[in-house]
């Protein structure tokens, strides 16, 4: 009878390639009969190709190359990473498949490929490799990934920084190499960054049992969206705070705008959600790392839908704006969470609360704030 076992991958993602590497050689040193899958991208935009590693704890077994798709190389790694899984779960002999992404792929991309695009393997869990040593220096980074080297495509436009951001804070699972640099602030930004992840050492025994603990990309989807984002809560620890702010007046876009540059810089990494005056209807979602900052819809406030429409929004999403509802302005709040050795919590909640409306601004109600200055429109378009 023929074996309808799917093959267990586990995702290795990360910035910190040595890291990363040694995550890998730990895994496959720790369960038996498994093999690691390696897409280099490094030189795919010179030579139109990508080139593919399979090994095993005791080295390469096989080479191979893909072209190069769209001028872009993560499009290629998609088009054979695929088709080698299904070969390695065919075969029958492998307990493991360990993709090793490569440095500036994001984890998120692929492990929604590998969930979605076949039936024989089945994505156990998503580890980020972590240097504690290089948390803040990485996120801190805001060159671009060209810049460094780094981008997947003609059209990567974006950071080391941000890049670092979601690798992190995407995995449920951080394998932490042994650093002799890592101090406590280290340790601390870490846990502040990504409270809820477990993390393991590298080659222990944990970090090989947590390979196979399952995971959900829908509900690592819904983590991620500002709307019901998993965001960290208010703490301190070794000189690394974290600040939640919220309120439920909206910002006034144009005190805001001007204010982007100090509140993008005042942390090392900042998130969450808010809402402008003018656009009352559209969820906004805050991302910000090496003084970077991306502003972008995420959608509508679940408060401007007609009753009709909630049917087709996911569960997670409407139990988050219920938890939050309020009378007059439903599931509309800011949210931002700021994080970040040395932060100056006083000064950014000060900075925040004079971008808000005033009394009489708030006073004059929702049709005035719609003829406010639309400041946002360069960042988001003219739609309201």
């Amino acid at each position: 009878m023929e074996s309808t076992a799917r093959l267990p991958v586990v995702i290795v993602a990360g910035l910190h390639s040595d890291a990363r590497r040694r995550t890998v050689d730990g895994l496959l040193r720790s369960v038996p009969d498994s093999v690691a899958l390696h897409h280099d991208l490094a030189t795919a935009a010179d030579d139109k190709t990508v080139r593919r590693e399979i090994r095993d704890a005791s080295g390469p077994i096989s080479h191979g190359e893909a072209p190069l798709v769209n001028d872009c190389a993560c499009c290629a790694l998609r088009e054979d990473l695929v088709p080698e899984l299904e070969r390695l779960a065919a075969a029958g002999t492998t307990r493991l498949a360990v993709v090793e992404l490569w440095d500036s792929v994001e984890p998120r991309t692929m492990a929604e490929v590998i969930a979605h695009a076949t039936e024989s393997v089945d994505l156990a869990n998503v580890v980020t490799a972590v240097d504690p040593s290089l948390v803040l220096p990485y996120l801190a980074n805001g060159d671009d990934l060209a810049e460094a080297g780094l981008a997947v495509a003609a059209s990567d436009r974006r950071t080391v920084g941000d890049t670092w951001a979601r690798q992190l804070e995407y995995a449920p699972v951080l394998a932490l190499v042994d650093s002799e640099d890592a101090d406590d602030q280290d340790r601390a930004l870490l846990a502040q960054l990504h409270p809820t992840a477990r993390q393991a050492a590298v080659g222990s025994t944990r970090l090989a049992r947590l390979a196979f603990s399952g995971f959900d990309v829908d509900a690592a989807a819904a983590a991620q969206h500002p709307a019901c984002a998993l965001l960290p809560q208010e703490t301190e620890d070794a000189g690394v705070a974290t600040l939640v702010w919220h309120s439920r007046r909206p910002f006034h876009p144009e005190r805001l705008y001007r204010a982007l540059e100090d509140l993008c810089c005042a942390a090392a990494r900042s998130r969450g959600r808010f809402w402008l005056a003018d656009r009352p209807d559209t969820l906004l979602g805050w991302d910000a790392a090496g003084g970077a900052l991306c502003v972008e819809s995420a959608g509508p406030w679940l408060a401007s839908l007609p009753d009709a429409a909630w049917e087709l929004i996911p569960p997670v999403r409407r139990a988050a704006a219920a938890m939050d509802w309020h009378p007059r302005h439903g599931d509309r709040c800011q949210h931002l969470v700021f994080t970040s050795p040395g932060l100056d919590r006083a000064g950014v909640q000060s900075v925040l609360e004079r971008c808000l409306l005033t009394d009489q601004e708030y006073a004059a109600g929702p049709e005035a704030w719609k003829r406010l200055p639309a400041a946002f429109d360069s960042l988001l378009g003219s739609a309201a």
